[in-house]
């Protein structure tokens, strides 16, 4: 596999959306930006917008662990898969889901070290330690390609 595009990740929240990017060879993410929330619309036209702008090839989106779900609970994972199903529909790029567990704590961690105030939104990091995790397990062969990438893209 050679890569020859930037990933694009997302951590998707209710009144913020963080996104990082990579660089062509997947080796390392960075913050990108933090978009507030406003319209489903606008959110999803600015998600887009940074995809172009970066010549993103594929999407990797932060999925919440469900495992003490109870039965006929909604999940905040039910939330993110409904957001992808109609971001999906706006956007030609492979979606792939990754683990988001542990991000938060992370991204708290990386927030204090680069000395952001306390008060300041980490959505943009949560979505780093996102991409950076699927990098480091591609790598590793513990992780797919996105949907519709091959081995020889």
């Amino acid at each position: 596999m050679t890569p020859n595009a930037p990933l694009l990740a997302i951590d998707h929240g209710i009144k913020r959306i963080g996104v990082a990017v990579c660089d062509r060879s997947w080796l390392v993410a960075r913050e990108l930006m933090v978009i507030v929330r406003t319209t489903r619309e606008a959110d999803f036209a600015k998600i887009n917008a940074a995809a172009a702008q970066h010549q993103a090839c594929a999407m990797i989106v932060g999925m919440p662990s469900d495992e003490f779900r109870a039965e006929g609970e909604h999940t905040q994972g039910d939330t993110v898969r409904l957001w992808v199903e109609r971001f999906q529909a706006t956007t030609t790029l492979p979606i792939l889901y990754w683990d988001e567990q542990m991000t938060s704590e992370e991204a708290k961690s990386l927030a204090r070290r680069a000395r952001r105030k306390p008060e300041a939104a980490i959505d943009d990091l949560a979505a780093r330690v996102i991409l950076q995790s699927y990098l480091d397990a591609l790598r590793d062969g513990l992780a797919p390609l996105p949907p519709t990438l091959s081995k020889e893209s």
